[in-house]
């Protein structure tokens, strides 16, 4: 099973955290800050992904925690 968290909007106001493929969130904030944080730490504990969603949501941004498959390649001048 997936390591990603989402952070959603919820239909009824508010965001949600949701582990990808979940059906329930795991929590749900009034606003998208404290979820980010809660997604921030679950995603760190998991070395999984975070996914931020816009409120229309799509995706807007993501960042990886732990083994990233393909991480930035540093540049040498």
């Amino acid at each position: 099973m997936s390591k990603d968290y989402h952070v959603v909007p919820n239909p009824e106001g508010g965001w949600d955290v949701k582990r990808e493929g979940a059906e329930r969130a795991s929590n749900h904030y009034d606003t998208k800050i404290p979820a980010m944080e809660r997604g921030r730490d679950l995603a760190e504990k998991s070395d999984g992904e975070l996914v931020e969603h816009k409120k229309d949501g799509t995706i807007r941004d993501s960042d990886s925690h732990g083994n990233d498959p393909n991480p930035p390649k540093d540049r040498v001048p």
